[in-house]
């Protein structure tokens, strides 16, 4: 009958049983059914002592069964809880990896758009100084035309300048000419005039 106690016992299992301890509950059930048969074995030598041997073994057999029906009950219900364990530690970790895997790439997605953004900044940076080196260029090449155009003025001027002089050289130089040749041609008179022979006598009367 101390069987039974144990049975009664043994009847339940805690449904939040820890992942650590399945395998020990498993090994109790194990070392429970051992102890329980060997019991039961203990009860079915003593059959042999009585009368009614058969009646005394079938009552033995229907506890017997009851009680290993519980035991296999109780590898049910840890096998189930194991395999639950089993499909939510699966889960867990496909969670996991897929929440890694959003969070590489929302990090991507960042850094992408960062450098995106960093690379535009870097193209708007290098039209601004090819705007301001064309300006600068066409700036220089304006300034190069302006002082080209007025040394071109310049020399031009300087040229009109140089001619008018030339001219008014060549003018003053033609004015002296004349006046000298005017002069030389007065000279020449006057010399004739006082070298000019006396008028003839007019003839005496006959």
């Amino acid at each position: 009958m101390a069987s039974l106690g144990v049975l009664a016992g043994a009847q339940t299992v805690a449904p939040d049983v820890e992942p650590g301890r399945i395998d020990a509950e498993r090994a109790r059930i194990s070392a429970e059914r051992s102890r329980l048969e060997a019991g039961f074995l203990a009860e079915d030598a003593a059959c042999y002592q009585k009368f009614a041997v058969n009646s005394c073994l079938g009552k033995i057999n229907v506890r017997r069964r009851e009680a290993m029906a519980d035991l296999r009950r109780q590898e049910i219900l840890l096998n189930d809880e194991e395999r639950k364990m089993k499909g939510a530690e699966q889960i867990r970790k496909t969670e996991e990896k897929s929440s890694l895997e959003k969070q590489q790439e929302a990090a991507d997605r960042r850094a992408k758009a960062l450098e995106d953004y960093q690379s535009r900044l870097d193209r708007e940076k290098k039209k601004q100084e090819d705007r301001a080196a064309a300006q600068s260029s066409e700036k220089a090449n304006s300034e190069a035309s302006a002082e080209k155009l007025k040394g071109h003025q310049e020399k031009v001027q300087a040229r009109t300048g140089k001619q008018a002089a030339a001219a008014e050289e060549a003018k003053k130089y033609n004015d002296r000419q004349k006046e000298a040749q005017e002069h030389r041609a007065q000279h020449e008179s006057d010399q004739l005039k006082r070298t000019k022979p006396p008028a003839k006598s007019l003839p005496l009367p006959e």
